[in-house]
């Protein structure tokens, strides 16, 4: 089992939002729920993914990570998402 980070994929979903951040070969990905891509570098995932972790109750957020054997961002790119 690979553990890198490019196998795993942090998701957040809310009322109004659901984003993914996952690495890729150049870098930190942000994919919005509408589909809108922003590169990132590792310290901005950070801003945002610990305030959603210490308030996510508050503002009914769930943020989950998700693991997968390959890369997430060769399963992005090639279409196999909904392939589990």
């Amino acid at each position: 089992m690979r553990m890198t980070n490019d196998t795993y994929c942090i998701v957040f979903n809310g009322k109004r939002i659901h984003e993914r951040y996952y690495r890729d070969d150049t870098g930190w990905l942000k994919v919005t729920s509408r589909d809108r891509v922003f590169r990132m570098t590792a310290e901005q995932v950070l801003n945002h993914l610990l305030p959603a972790l210490a308030f996510g109750e508050v503002k009914a957020l769930t943020v989950t990570v998700e693991h997968y054997d390959t890369p997430y961002w060769e399963r992005a790119l090639y279409g196999l998402l909904d392939a589990g």
